[in-house]
């Protein structure tokens, strides 16, 4: 179990705690929905979630066959829904991997990645394409 602490700042700013760590960090609303923009937004540390989580996720299983995957670059892109209550609905994330593609190698983290915590706790409704850019 892990708590995370916080508190509303007021103009729509947060703080956050991680309980076990004791690292902070602040939101804002975006720009497009009252916000300043001069943080993560809730939504954007969603999408973090996602790459991150891949990107740890893709890690743990390499390590189990002695594979490093330092120097993993990752890009989400998010997009929220034109219509309808607003959500997130796409995350497309881009990995560039410092390896070359093998058939086992890729089946391997293709597999970690579409089945990290955070991709398998996420509504079916919202979009979660990964590409995958191995080294030559």
């Amino acid at each position: 179990m892990v708590k995370i602490t916080g508190e509303y700042q007021g103009d729509l700013h947060c703080t956050a705690s991680h309980g076990p760590s004791g690292s902070a960090l602040t939101t804002d609303a975006p720009k497009d929905n009252q916000g300043r923009g001069e943080a993560f937004s809730p939504t954007d540390l969603v999408a973090t979630a996602l790459a991150t989580c891949i990107a740890t996720t893709m890690a743990l299983a390499a390590r189990k066959q002695g594979i490093e995957l330092r120097g993993l670059k990752y890009e989400v892109t998010k997009e929220m829904s034109a219509f309808g209550p607003r959500r997130i609905a796409r995350l497309a994330t881009h990995l560039w991997l410092p390896l070359p593609r093998t058939e086992a190698v890729a089946m391997l983290l293709e597999h970690a990645a579409h089945n990290c915590p955070v991709h398998l706790s996420l509504d079916p409704s919202v979009e979660k394409p990964v590409v995958f850019h191995w080294a030559e």
